[in-house]
């Protein structure tokens, strides 16, 4: 369903936080506590808004949120925005050999920095997601971490757009 920022800005604090629960993953409390700032003006002003919120969490919060994103390719259960965002790239029907480099970067990723390698998936392509675990695995802890923010928050504006209407 879709809502117009008029019509956002019209919801109590429960609604509003129902209707943007998913915008970050499993994170219904970035939307809780966005609602606060009421009115938006137009999608870019709430996802500012909701990228301050997150931005304000606790960093124990913030690795909450990163951990709550699905691995790339996985076949675990995932939000249904997860699901059509994999989808749109092709990563629901990997090869044998693609999901096994899947699985593979994946694992290193975890256990080099505790979290999910996170990309807005919809900027690419099988091949660039790839090329980016690659080159992103050599990264350090603190610039991954912050990679990963800057990647949730894009995640976040595509989800806006898909449920605001303009």
């Amino acid at each position: 369903m879709s809502y117009t920022i008029a019509e956002l800005n019209q919801m109590s604090q429960e609604t509003f936080t129902n209707v943007l629960a998913d915008i970050f993953e499993q994170t219904p409390s970035i939307a809780a506590k966005t609602w606060e700032s009421l009115p938006f003006q137009d999608t870019n002003s709430l996802h500012e808004k909701m990228v301050f919120v997150m931005n304000e969490l606790s960093a124990e919060k913030q690795l909450e949120l990163m951990r709550s994103h699905p691995d790339l390719g996985s076949k675990a259960k995932m939000a249904e925005a997860s699901v059509q965002e994999q989808k749109g790239v092709g990563l629901n029907c990997l090869s044998p050999e693609e999901f096994q480099r899947f699985n593979n970067l994946n694992q290193a990723y975890r256990e080099k920095f505790g979290f999910p390698f996170l990309i807005a998936v919809k900027n690419h392509t099988k091949t660039s997601i790839l090329e980016a675990f690659e080159s992103r695995l050599k990264n350090d802890a603190q610039t991954e971490q912050k990679q990963a923010l800057r990647e949730i928050s894009q995640i976040a504006f595509f989800r806006l757009q898909d449920i605001i209407k303009e």
